[in-house]
């Protein structure tokens, strides 16, 4: 890619790590042809793919199932001025997760822990959003469209060993993290403790309430040890 594209797709991959709902478009069946927008949280797959958790009695779910080509925007939600921050589109298809993929639900349930009780009201269903585009709007003049390649995030991680270091942060280190979300302007005042939700190679997720806040590290990293340095080192700071 051009210098611009490769700024770009970096600040995409960045944007995208930091957001945990958007709008999500399918096409309708109760009105042919017609696009139907809803907001659904998501978290990202091994291979960097938005995951969501849908209702089998939801509009959106039956267009999905009568069409799978979606769209999924996301945008940095703190902007007081949408048009001069980032946005980014996410063009896929929509496919039903296997259900014998472990990996999947429990990352989720990490990430959105009040969706375990959904299945307790209406059936639910994991949908893989299979990214084919991407167009990344960074402000004025700053439009690129941009290959999945170049952004979607692959964690380095298996799912034992990040739901591994999930339990040993959730068990050991909650200071630590109640550090790290001061760190990020979250006061300890009546606030419940955080919870380690995921890790990737630039960062981290914590759940504090119905909050899901990211951390990034300092610099990339690929192995647990170079985790365990990184998050050492910013309970430090």
């Amino acid at each position: 890619m051009s210098g611009g594209k490769t700024g770009a797709a970096a600040e995409a991959r960045s944007l995208l790590l930091q957001c945990y709902d958007g709008v999500l478009s399918t096409l309708s069946v109760a009105m042919s042809g017609y696009p139907f927008g809803s907001v659904v949280p998501f978290c990202l797959d091994r291979q960097g793919h938005p995951v969501i958790l849908i209702a089998d009695i939801a509009q959106h779910t039956r267009n999905v199932l009568a069409d799978s080509r979606v769209s999924l925007i996301v945008f940095d939600r703190a902007a007081r001025d949408l048009q001069a921050n980032g946005r980014l589109t996410l063009l896929a298809d929509a496919e039903r997760t296997d259900a014998a993929d472990e990996d999947i639900p429990s990352r989720y349930y990490r990430y959105f822990p009040e969706a375990r009780d959904y299945h307790l009201t209406h059936g639910f269903a994991f949908f893989r959003l299979r990214v084919k585009r991407l167009r990344f709007i960074g402000g004025f003049g700053a439009i690129h469209w941009l290959e999945p390649a170049d952004v979607l995030p692959v964690n380095p991680f298996a799912m034992e060993l990040e739901a591994s270091m999930a339990e040993h942060m959730n068990a050991d280190h909650v200071d630590a993290m109640r550090h790290y979300c001061r760190d990020l302007g979250l006061t300890d005042t009546d606030t419940p403790d955080p919870q380690f939700a995921g890790c990737d190679a630039e960062g981290f997720h914590l759940v504090v309430g119905e909050q899901v806040l990211r951390v990034r590290f300092t610099q990339a990293v690929s192995t647990p040890q170079e985790v365990r340095a990184a998050l050492a080192a910013m309970a430090r700071r």
